[in-house]
């Protein structure tokens, strides 16, 4: 930076905004423009704003909104709101034992956490259902233990999906969890112990807060992506599961109803930000000055 110029200094810092600016805002601009259209029999199947000199905007999407998708957008926000805790309560203690083991150990358990990156996201759901199902690996194993008479519903419903996002997302929240795990001060915990502090003392009024930016960011890498899911809800949870990705592929590719799925990805933007910019005062509160 010291070799640069003032106008070199300033083309580095606007290429990361310039860059958004192309690839975020410009397209979250023609979507927002597209929602308050309406659906015509043309190519593309929307009429546009601006016609013979006057601008048509029309709120009538929204409206339909507020009747029809309440209780896509609330479903949705409970399932991941749930995937989210459930993906806490699962990868902190992971993330802790992994921050506390061995050098050779602990990169041999982040290689394991990561390692389901290497097969597509559609078969390890495909292989759920595989598990799952009335005549699948799960309910063969409780029917040879006798724990079970019949065979359970475990696909098709809330449950199924659930275990989806969790197996899915699981890595989001104990890889950010790791990172500040890690980089805890062991003089810290020895000073805690040092001054008759229990272990779980220490964990509550020491590890606990310390590594509350690593919960943050791993809850938003959580819930942000599994609200809008698609995948996991269509083939987990049946045709009674109804969730804002799911209605967004149906009115682009079946009702090719374009300005309406543009109200539903606007509608979940705004629902998105708010968590996010809640999160990001959070952390910056959190951050050491």
């Amino acid at each position: 930076m010291l070799g640069l110029g003032v106008w070199g200094r300033r083309v580095l810092i606007g290429l990361p905004f310039a860059w958004l600016a192309l690839f975020f805002l410009l397209p979250l601009v023609i979507v927002a423009g597209i929602s308050l259209s309406h659906a015509v029999d043309a190519i593309p199947p929307y009429a546009p704003l601006v016609s013979g000199g006057a601008i048509h905007v029309s709120l009538d999407n929204y409206r339909t909104l507020a009747g029809g998708c309440l209780r896509a957008y609330g479903e949705s926000l409970a399932a991941a709101a749930s995937a989210t805790v459930l993906c806490l309560v699962l990868g902190y203690p992971v993330a802790f034992a992994i921050a506390r083991a061995p050098g050779v150990w602990r990169h041999l358990l982040l290689f394991f956490v990561l390692l389901p990156f290497w097969t597509s996201l559609l078969i390890r759901v495909y292989a759920w259902i595989a598990i799952l199902q009335p005549t699948g690996l799960l309910n063969r194993v409780l029917l040879g233990l006798g724990l079970i008479h019949a065979p359970l519903v475990l696909v098709n419903n809330f449950t199924a999906v659930e275990i989806g996002l969790v197996y899915s997302y699981l890595p989001f929240m104990i890889l950010p969890l790791y990172g500040v795990l890690s980089q805890l001060d062991e003089s810290v915990l020895e000073a805690a112990a040092d001054l008759g502090a229990r272990p779980w003392r220490t964990f509550l009024g020491v590890v606990l807060p310390l590594s509350l930016p690593g919960v943050a960011a791993g809850a938003l890498l959580v819930f942000i992506p599994a609200v809008g899911e698609f995948v996991i809800p269509d083939l987990l949870g049946g045709p009674t599961t109804l969730m804002v990705g799911k209605v967004l592929w149906q009115e682009f590719f079946e009702n090719v109803d374009w300005p309406e799925a543009a109200a539903v990805a606007m509608v979940l933007v705004v629902l998105l930000t708010l968590p996010l910019l809640v999160v990001q005062r959070f952390i910056e509160r959190e951050r050491p000055t």
